[in-house]
C-alpha cells in the first residue's frame, strides 16, 4: 500500500462509487463523480504545462468546488495550498509568491482582488473560477465548470510516498509559513489516527483498503461529517474532510459564509450526521445557546446520528462540553496540537464526563521538556515545551532557520515543537499553559494568556475573552483581559475578579478589564490578539 491521500481516495472511488462524497446544501457528489471532476482539474492543469510539485493555490470559502480542486492537484503531484480569505492585497501577494505558486483557484467573489494584484503575482499563469453569482470577473480567468468540460479526465498513475503535502499556517508571529509533510507520514498517520477509534489498524494492501470502504458503507461506522469551520485551515480540512474521505465517507459543508449555528443543526438533522468538527468554544458555545434554544422553544432537533465532535486548536471549555452532552448522546475528542503536529488528547462521553478544561491525555509520542531538554517530572512544578515525535513534518518552506528552531532532535529522537508550554500533573496528564509567544511578564512572573481567559470564561455571565500584557511602568506588562458578556448580564468587576481568583493565583489576575460587545476573532475561532492588544493598549 503507498500511503498517499490521492491513493486512499482513489480507492474510495473504486470500492463505494455511488456512495456520497460531498455534499453543500442541494449540491451532492458521489464518489464516482468526485474523482471523475477530480481527474479532469488534473487534466486540464497537466495541459497548462503544470508538473510534480507544482503549487496550485485554493482561494475559496467552504464548497464542493474547493475539494475537488484539491483532489486534482493530488492526482498530478502538486501541492494544494491553502489561502485565508481574510487576507488583505498584501498578504495575498505575500503567500502566492511565497508557494511558488502557479495556478489560482478561487470563487468569482475575490475576483477585484485577484485583479488588483495580477501583476504582482507574476508566476501564476493559470487562473480558474468559481462561478459563485458574483458579477464582477477577472478578465484572464477561465470558468471552472467550463474548464472540467473541455478535458477528459486525466490517466491514474503511481503515487510517491516522498511527495510533498503542505498546510500554510498563520503561525503566532511573523508571515504564514508552509508546513511540509511527506504524503506517506500524513496519510498513514491520519489513517491510524481514524481506525484507532474504531479499534482498528491500516490495512496492508490497496484491496484490503477496498474491503475496508465497502465494509464501512453498509455499517454503522459509514460517515457523515460536517466541517463547521472553515477548510482554509487544518481542523476543518483535516477532521472534518480528510478523517470522513480517509473511510470512504462523506463531506458535508454548510452553504453560508459566517457560521450560522442554527443551520448547522437543520444539517444534522437533514443529513444525519454523525461527526461535527469545530473549533472549540468559539464554535461549540453557539452551538449549545441554539440547543437550548429550539429545545424551550419546544422544537428541539433531532442530534441521534451524532457519534462524535471533534475539537482542535483552541479552548474548549469543559462547561461547554457538558453542556452539549446534555443534548448528544457523543463521544467529544478534544485535540492539543496545531499544524505542526497533534500531541494530546481528552476524549469524554455521557459515561466519562469532562476533565477540567486544558487537560490532556498525551499522546504515546510526545513528552514535555525543559529548557534543558530534560523531561518534566510528572507532579512537580516546573513548566516544559511539549514535544512530538510522531507525525513529524519535513519542516517549513523555504525557511530552514526556523525549521531547524521548532523541529529539533532530543535523544536521538525527532520531535516537533511547536511553541505550547504546559506542566505535567502527578497522574501524567497535561495541564496546557499556552504558546509562548503570548507570554505575558508581569513583575518578573510568567503568565500565558489562556490561562487566564479560561478562568473568566469559566463564569456563566462572560461569553468570550482574550487576554493580553501591555506595557506598565511598574511591572513590565500589565495583564488584561477584553470580554465579551451574554445578552441580559452585568457582572461587576470585583465579582469577576473573585470568581478567578478561585481558579488562578493573585499575580495572574487581569488588573484591567475591558468589556467589549463582540471578542475578536478569525473565522476559525482563533483569537486575534492584535486586535486586543490594540483595544487593551487605547482603553488604557
Amino acid at each position: 500500500m503507498r500511503w498517499h491521500l490521492a491513493e486512499i481516495w482513489e480507492a474510495a472511488a473504486d470500492a463505494v462509487p455511488d456512495a456520497p462524497a460531498l455534499i453543500h446544501g442541494s449540491l451532492r457528489r458521489t464518489w464516482g463523480e468526485y474523482e471523475e471532476r477530480a481527474a479532469r482539474i488534473a487534466a486540464g492543469l497537466a495541459a497548462a504545462g503544470l508538473t510534480a510539485g507544482a503549487k496550485v493555490a485554493l482561494y475559496a470559502y467552504n464548497c464542493n468546488e474547493y475539494l475537488e480542486a484539491q483532489f486534482g492537484v493530488f492526482k498530478i503531484h502538486g501541492v494544494p495550498i491553502n489561502v485565508n480569505y481574510r487576507y488583505t492585497e498584501d498578504e495575498l501577494v505575500y503567500l502566492l509568491n511565497n508557494a511558488d505558486v502557479e495556478a489560482l483557484v478561487y470563487q468569482a467573489t475575490f475576483a477585484p482582488k485577484v485583479s488588483a494584484i495580477r501583476a504582482r503575482i507574476p508566476k501564476v499563469r493559470l487562473f480558474l473560477e468559481i462561478d459563485d453569482g458574483a458579477e464582477v470577473r477577472f478578465s484572464e480567468a477561465q470558468g471552472y465548470e467550463t474548464f472540467l468540460s473541455r478535458h477528459m479526465p486525466h490517466p491514474r498513475s503511481p503515487y510517491d510516498e516522498e511527495e510533498i503535502y503542505m498546510l500554510y499556517t498563520g503561525g503566532t508571529t511573523g508571515m504564514p509559513k508552509g508546513v511540509m509533510y511527506r504524503q506517506g507520514d500524513f496519510a498513514l498517520g491520519l489513517m491510524t489516527m481514524n481506525l484507532g477509534f474504531l479499534g482498528e489498524a491500516p490495512p496492508p494492501s490497496r484491496a484490503a483498503l477496498g474491503e475496508l470502504f465497502s465494509r464501512i458503507r453498509g455499517g454503522a461506522d459509514a460517515r457523515v461529517s460536517l466541517a463547521a469551520c472553515p477548510l482554509m485551515h487544518g481542523t476543518g480540512l483535516w477532521l472534518g474532510v480528510f478523517s470522513a474521505h480517509n473511510l470512504g465517507g462523506c463531506a458535508v459543508t454548510l452553504q453560508g459564509r459566517h457560521f450560522d449555528p442554527v443551520g448547522l443543526w437543520e444539517a444534522v438533522e437533514r443529513e444525519k450526521i454523525t461527526d461535527i468538527a469545530l473549533v472549540g468554544d468559539a464554535f461549540a458555545k453557539p452551538m449549545l445557546l441554539a440547543l437550548e434554544a429550539a429545545a424551550a422553544a419546544g422544537r428541539p432537533f433531532d442530534v441521534t446520528s451524532l457519534k462524535r465532535i471533534v475539537s482542535s486548536g483552541v479552548m474548549f471549555s469543559r462547561e461547554v462540553k457538558e453542556g452539549l452532552l446534555r443534548f448528544a448522546d457523543a463521544v467529544i475528542i478534544d485535540g492539543m496540537g496545531s499544524t505542526e503536529g497533534s500531541m494530546g488528547l481528552s476524549v469524554v462521553s455521557r459515561t466519562s464526563p469532562p476533565v477540567e478544561t486544558a487537560r490532556f491525555q498525551l499522546n504515546p509520542t510526545s513528552k514535555v521538556f525543559n529548557e534543558r531538554d530534560e523531561e518534566v517530572k510528572a507532579g512537580s512544578v516546573e513548566i516544559g515545551m511539549i514535544g512530538n515525535s510522531g507525525m513529524v513534518p519535513i519542516g517549513y518552506y523555504k525557511d530552514p532557520e526556523k525549521s531547524a528552531r521548532t523541529f529539533r532532535v532530543v535523544n536521538g529522537v525527532r520531535y516537533s515543537f511547536p511553541g505550547d508550554f504546559a506542566k505535567v500533573s502527578a497522574e501524567g496528564e497535561i495541564i496546557l499553559l499556552g504558546r509562548g509567544s503570548g507570554c505575558i511578564n508581569t513583575g518578573g512572573e510568567k503568565v500565558f494568556p489562556e490561562e487566564v481567559e479560561e478562568a473568566l470564561k469559566a463564569h456563566p455571565a462572560v461569553r468570550d475573552c482574550l487576554v493580553v500584557g501591555v506595557p506598565d511602568d511598574r511591572f513590565g506588562q500589565r495583564v488584561t483581559a477584553v470580554f465579551s458578556v451574554e445578552p441580559g448580564s452585568y457582572p461587576d468587576e470585583a465579582q469577576l475578579l473573585a470568581f478567578a481568583r478561585t481558579k488562578i493565583a493573585d499575580y495572574k489576575l487581569p488588573r484591567r478589564l475591558v468589556v467589549v460587545d463582540a471578542v475578536s476573532r478569525a473565522a476559525n475561532g482563533k483569537a486575534d490578539y492584535v486586535w486586543a492588544r490594540r483595544v487593551a493598549t487605547e482603553a488604557g
